[in-house]
């Protein structure tokens, strides 16, 4: 990760949050709402999320996505769909 690169991480909401908070060893759906009430006021949600997707970020919530989101949004629509049969 370079430095230019994130250096958007300065201005996120989560700079004072407890990293627990985006990062638990098991999520819930609670936290994970927690997590995502953070992101949705944070002046650089747009960057963090762009960041994750390009990076490949695996775990943790960033710019308001879980790690299956995430996953989701890197997967072409036409890959989700079923085969024809």
């Amino acid at each position: 990760m370079q430095l230019e690169e994130i250096g958007w991480l300065r201005r996120g909401a989560c700079r004072s949050s407890d990293p627990d908070l985006f990062f638990p060893l098991a999520p819930t759906p609670l936290q994970e709402a927690r997590a995502k009430a953070v992101c949705a006021g944070c002046q650089v949600i747009q960057e963090c999320r762009s960041y994750a997707l390009r990076a490949g970020e695996s775990d943790g919530i960033w710019g308001g996505l879980t790690p299956e989101e995430r996953r989701r949004a890197r997967t072409p629509e036409t890959w989700r769909r079923p085969a024809a049969s």
